[in-house]
């Protein structure tokens, strides 16, 4: 680039954590937090109530373009690491493009411009893909960016928190809009959220320029990478055990509790205990470290979770409790694990040319996270005789099993691996 080219302002990466500067980073999670809500929700009986598509015929094409996005994220984050090797401004100028197609495909996937099932499914899925590419495509970068900035524990646990817990805000708001102002309004508060974080990330703390200088790393390099194997199989396995609830949360809340008024209620209260809890863990962090405060985090999941086992019809106050609880550890996984990941690139040498190939591999088992927990559970409950709307014994036994134990299960397996694989070596080391 000329030297009279358009650069970003030179803020040093140290006050990543400032209120301001945590701000205009992390700002960008808002309304990509905001657009998940929707699509996973929303999206669905949108077209089969207002369209008439089948929803079959709509799974397959939600599912199809979900595996789409999935595996191009490592794609993604080859080109991103590419980006940032030409300039911060070239990896910015690729995130405000992205944002205007996502604007524009967001809009479009509510409102098509066709008829007739044939083609809305064509038009549902198009725009679905080029909006979820789009997604990612920002996605990668600013989680790319956030890890860029370096820092010890602490510091790259406030990067991830001001990302994250602004993402939480954008499920809260993302949760109520639509119901009470519509679809309309929702796509065109999402446009003007997006403007906002593109602007806000453009004065961001940025990487340090001579970082620029490397080559980026080959795309399978992270897989490569022992650490981040095992990180990765450690946030797989824990993935898994929190998006099984995720998956299943609505057909406890309306069977099991039979407290469907109350959805509102549970929602908000586990979502706004996730942001509340996140500068708690950034404290603990300073004092015990990132590991011990995840596996602190998993621990408090398995006894919430048990204790829901316990709970049945009307059990509203209790099932509040849980929520809030849950929503505290939900803290810790959303925090925690992505500034360990920015750890293990530092100490594999990969700063500043490698972090877009290690989020896109991070990205792709986050949204197969979702696909496996959908995979597991929902079999699982038809096997053993639950449908929704069961009220049975056998049915909702086999619920409680799925939405409650299996997930403990799991969690348990997180937990061992964590401290097997992860803690008990570093202590060693230290």
């Amino acid at each position: 680039m000329s030297g009279t080219a358009l650069t970003l302002p030179r803020t040093p990466a140290a006050p990543a954590a400032g209120v301001r500067a945590g701000l205009s980073y992390g700002g960008l999670g808002l309304p990509l937090a905001f657009v998940a809500l929707p699509l996973y929700v929303i999206l669905p009986n949108h077209y089969a109530t207002e369209f008439g598509v089948p929803l079959a015929a709509l799974g397959a094409v939600l599912l199809g373009a979900r595996l789409l996005d999935a595996v191009a994220d490592p794609l993604i984050g080859r080109w991103a690491d590419g980006l940032f090797a030409r300039s911060t401004i070239a990896a910015w100028t690729a995130v405000a493009i992205a944002a205007l197609v996502l604007a524009i495909g967001f809009r479009a996937l509510f409102f098509p411009l066709v008829q007739g099932t044939a083609s809305l499914l064509a038009w549902c899925a198009a725009t679905l893909a080029v909006a979820y590419l789009a997604y990612s495509v920002i996605s990668v970068i600013h989680q790319a960016w956030g890890a860029r900035l370096g820092g010890d524990e602490t510091q790259r646990a406030r990067i991830v928190a001001w990302r994250e817990g602004l993402a939480l805000v954008g499920v809260l708001a993302a949760s109520v809009l639509p119901s009470l102002a519509g679809l309309s309004v929702t796509t065109l508060a999402f446009a003007a959220l997006l403007l906002a974080g593109v602007a806000a990330l453009y004065a961001a703390p940025r990487p340090d320029a001579d970082r620029a200088a490397f080559a980026p790393v080959a795309m399978t390099l992270p897989l490569a990478t022992r650490e981040f194997r095992t990180l990765l199989a450690i946030y797989l396995v824990n993935g898994i055990a929190s998006a099984i609830p995720a998956t299943l949360v609505l057909f406890f809340i309306r069977d099991r509790l039979q407290a469907p008024a109350f959805e509102p209620l549970f929602l908000a209260s586990y979502f706004a205990a996730g942001a509340l809890s996140i500068p708690l863990w950034v404290r603990a962090v300073a004092r015990f470290g990132l590991a011990r405060c995840w596996l602190a985090g998993m621990v408090l999941a398995i006894a919430v979770f048990a204790w829901a086992a316990l709970l049945g019809a009307g059990d509203v106050a209790a099932y509040t409790a849980v929520c809030i609880a849950s929503g505290v550890a939900l803290g810790a996984d959303l925090t925690l694990p992505g500034a360990l990941l920015a750890g293990v690139i530092q100490r594999a040498g990969h700063s500043g040319r490698g972090e877009g190939a290690y989020f896109g591999w991070w990205n792709f088992a986050t949204k197969l996270n979702l696909a496996l927990a959908a995979g597991l559970a929902l079999p699982a409950l038809q096997w053993f005789g639950y449908a929704p709307g069961a009220r049975g014994d056998e049915a909702l036994t086999a619920l409680t099993l799925a939405y409650c134990l299996l997930p403990c299960a799991l969690k348990l397996g997180a937990v061992a691996l964590l401290y097997v694989l992860w803690i008990r070596p570093s202590e060693r080391l230290a």
